[in-house]
């Protein structure tokens, strides 16, 4: 860090601020007013000190680095390499009074969605804009919201998340403060902005608070009830009362996914026992939270609540309500007796009902075989339904997700989806977010979760778990879960990939039901009728048994491992794969190209080779 930028005690219009001051960089004659979008640097810019681009920065510290996208960065922010190379080019500055106008433009280039600020540059090689806070980050800086450490500049992946900034709340990624120590993160722009010394008036607060910053892990934040030390406080002297600077601006009225009423804040809560909403952990009386106008024992800690794989972030207290609960118009429209048109299909569906299954006779939505029950048939075309999805809402609020979903269909036999709740592939029908820039998809089955949640071989009802960076085992795969759903009466954890098997499954032409059964005292006698080999050889301990015959079976020896991908079909795998999925052939499979055993359930086919999972398929391509 350079030795005299720091920050500092600034008063303006008799209110005390700290403020960040670099003298070497504020001797910069910034020109006032407003310029246009490209305009061209007179002389006396010319003579100001010149910047290096942020994303010069970031590229060539992952070049020298031996991570390639997750080091710190300690190369200055000034241009200091006099080369050709395209990698060191320096921005130009721009100066707009009007935020508005930069966030037309997208956001700064840099971190991606902070429209905040008036001061900007213009980087004319990548033609993108940047903060001026965010050109100008030194390598290190010592912050009063995070006093015992030095935050580092730090680069991480595109990819990165579950990580928040101190400041704001808002999710970090690519060029960010951290604490290596404590790992705590700050956007750019959040750790150069002013900090106000005395918050008059407060929104959650009848008095004025003030900023205390020797000890805030002693305190008890009056407003979550939680004691956060990380978080910088303000307290008020006058009543005994602390806030944490992200709980003081906290919003009065939302609405959150996982209970279909809006829900405001109170302070203090009444002296009641109750569970939140959302984490199920019993809350706080005397501390704030928020509660249903409706429903009079519903309760939600004030930081579940404002989650962002909860609420949306929207404040609803200015906008009048209407119906907070996502109007469900009819998917279909009856046409005769036992003849629909559904939404999503071109042509006429007849009602039928099963004489006799057929392994191939699968539903369009779910993809899963039609054992039993009605099914509506094209009456032009091969497309089947069950009677039980063409009832699916064609909107839902679903507790995995913030925002509203609206089912759909992929006709393009090329492209399927990945499910953002069990990570399986799927070509069926899907809710999807349609907000810009939220990819966020549902296949049927873990649409159809909800809580509580009835586990058939669990004893207790389970519940969605809170904190998405939580990845425990499932007790059930063994396998480390994606999301998943727990028990708060006992520790059992499933992840949403196994708690939504189908509960009972044919086989071939058999007229018996195969139950989704747990044992694991019974998977080490018994033998898998269909590959012959032991149930304890594979490290899950659930299967589907036939209380008629006795018989056992290994979950992905009946399914498959990819149960919701149609045979039939090819789609593109990464973008360059050409795949193809071959229906089953329970009389003649054929011999994996890798591991050499029969193709159970799922044959993939490349070209002119045979696997029997994507594990395999990746495994031939490592050598291909």
């Amino acid at each position: 860090m350079d030795s005299d930028g720091g920050f500092h005690e600034v008063e303006n219009d008799g209110k005390l601020f700290l403020v960040y001051q670099n003298p070497k960089y504020d001797l910069i004659p910034y020109k006032q007013g407003s310029t246009s979008f490209g305009e061209a640097i007179n002389d006396d810019q010319l003579l100001q000190p010149i910047f290096l681009c942020p994303h010069a920065r970031y590229w060539s510290n992952c070049l020298s680095s031996s991570s390639l996208f997750s080091s710190p960065l300690f190369s200055s922010a000034e241009y200091i390499v006099s080369t050709g190379d395209v990698m060191y080019h320096s921005v130009l500055p721009l100066f707009w009074c009007n935020n508005k106008i930069f966030g037309v433009y997208g956001g700064c280039g840099i971190c991606r969605g902070s429209n905040f600020g008036t001061d900007y540059y213009f980087c004319d090689l990548c033609k993108e804009i940047f903060h001026k806070e965010c050109v100008q980050s030194p390598p290190k800086i010592k912050h009063p919201y995070h006093p015992e450490h030095h935050l580092q500049l730090h680069i991480r992946g595109w990819w990165s998340y579950g990580e928040y900034c101190l400041c704001c709340g808002g999710e970090v990624n690519h060029l960010v403060y951290r604490c290596t120590i404590c790992e705590a993160f700050m956007h750019l722009i959040c750790a150069m902005n002013p900090i106000s010394f005395v918050i008059n008036p407060p929104k959650r607060h009848d008095h004025p608070l003030t900023f205390f910053f020797p000890r805030q892990t002693v305190l008890t934040c009056n407003i979550c009830g939680l004691l956060r030390k990380l978080y910088p406080t303000y307290i008020c002297a006058r009543c005994n009362f602390v806030a944490h600077n992200d709980c003081m601006n906290s919003p009065h009225i939302i609405k959150i996914s996982r209970h279909s009423h809006r829900i405001s804040y109170i302070y203090p809560l009444q002296s009641r026992e109750s569970s939140c909403g959302v984490c199920r952990q019993i809350t706080n009386s005397g501390y704030g939270a928020y509660t249903c106008g409706k429903c009079s024992n519903y309760v939600v800690h004030s930081r579940c609540a404002l989650g962002n794989n909860v609420w949306d972030g929207e404040e609803l207290e200015d906008i009048e309500e209407k119906d907070d609960i996502i109007q469900d118009f009819r998917p279909f429209r009856v046409i005769s007796e036992g003849v629909i048109h559904y939404f999503l299909h071109d042509h006429h569906l007849q009602l039928k009902t099963i004489i006799l299954y057929h392994e191939s006779k699968l539903c369009q939505a779910c993809c899963l075989p039609i054992y039993e029950g009605n099914f509506y048939s094209c009456m032009e075309c091969h497309f089947i339904i069950h009677e039980t999805c063409t009832n699916l809402s064609r909107r839902i609020q679903h507790a995995l997700h913030p925002h509203p979903l609206r089912l759909v269909i992929e006709e393009n036999i090329w492209v399927h989806f990945r499910c953002s709740a069990c990570q399986r592939r799927c070509n069926g029908f899907n809710y999807e977010c349609s907000l810009r820039g939220c990819c966020f998809y549902l296949d049927i089955r873990c649409a159809s979760i909800f809580e509580p949640f009835d586990f058939k071989i669990h004893e207790h009802p389970l519940f969605l778990a809170l904190d998405p960076k939580e990845k425990h085992i499932c007790h059930v795969c063994k396998t480390k879960c994606y999301k998943q759903l727990n028990c708060i009466e006992c520790n059992f954890i499933v992840c949403i990939k196994c708690a939504t098997l189908p509960y009972t499954v044919r086989y071939t032409h058999d007229t018996y039901f195969l139950t989704f059964l747990s044992g694991e005292e019974l998977c080490k006698k018994v033998w898998c009728d269909m590959c012959e080999l032991n149930l304890g050889d594979t490290c899950t301990q659930v299967f589907y048994w036939s209380n008629e015959y006795y018989t056992a079976f290994h979950i992905e020896c009946v399914i498959g491992t990819e149960p919701y991908m149609k045979p039939g079909q090819y789609y593109i795998e990464r973008g360059r794969y050409k795949l193809e999925i071959l229906g089953k052939n329970n009389i003649s499979r054929p011999l994996c190209s890798v591991c050499k055993k029969h193709c159970q359930s799922t044959i993939i086919k490349r070209r002119n080779e045979i696997t029997c999972s994507f594990e395999c398929f990746w495994e031939l391509e490592r050598y291909d």
